[in-house]
């Protein structure tokens, strides 16, 4: 049997995500996903594709770095949408560790709340929450590079010392997926992975 032939589109490219910050959120910062896509390709990324509407974006692009990517979506959306966006890149490598890291750190359970929580280089540290006291009875972090993964009971939401976190600057260097998003976006890429 001949092996299949694969193209140089294929070889020479990465399968990336882009994570917009603050899209389509509560009637404010409205973007097509129509026109995100559009000029995603205009500013050179290719296999262009959006899930849902809060600025889940997936394409290939050469291997040229993740902050240098997030540098040119930030710009585009800047010059098309008068967008102050912060975008979080990730590559399907490091997507990959991540969804390894949410299948050891979590049991899913309906009783609970999981959020993925993207930081972007500027404040990927463990120490992104000093100051923030985690109550360990009602939540759960786990820190895993470039991510916090966490986790809180449902009926506790109100108690949370993650709450607080929303009302600091460092929150504007960050954006959060619930763990449903996160895990089909994966699924999305490793379809593009395939080819």
């Amino acid at each position: 049997m001949k092996p299949v032939a694969r193209s140089k589109r294929d070889t020479d490219s990465i399968v990336y995500v882009a994570f917009l910050r603050g899209i389509n959120v509560g009637g404010k910062n409205i973007v097509s996903m129509a026109s995100l896509k559009a000029n995603f390709e205009q500013i050179g990324l290719q296999d262009v594709r959006t899930y849902i509407n809060s600025g889940n974006v997936l394409f290939r692009a050469a291997p040229i770095g993740e902050r240098d990517l997030e540098t040119r979506i930030d710009r585009m959306l800047s010059r098309k949408y008068r967008l102050k966006a912060k975008t979080v890149v990730r590559s399907y490598a490091a997507m990959a560790r991540l969804m390894k890291t949410m299948t050891s750190a979590w049991t899913a359970d309906r009783r609970w709340r999981y959020n993925v929580i993207f930081l972007r280089h500027k404040v990927d540290s463990e120490r992104v929450l000093a100051g923030i006291e985690i109550k360990r009875a009602l939540e759960r972090v786990v820190y895993c590079p470039g991510t916090l993964l966490w986790s809180a009971r449902l009926s506790i939401l109100g108690r949370t010392a993650m709450l607080k976190l929303s009302t600091r600057p460092v929150y504007q260097e960050m954006t959060v997926r619930n763990a449903n998003t996160t895990t089909r976006v994966f699924a999305l890429m490793q379809h593009m992975q395939r080819g």
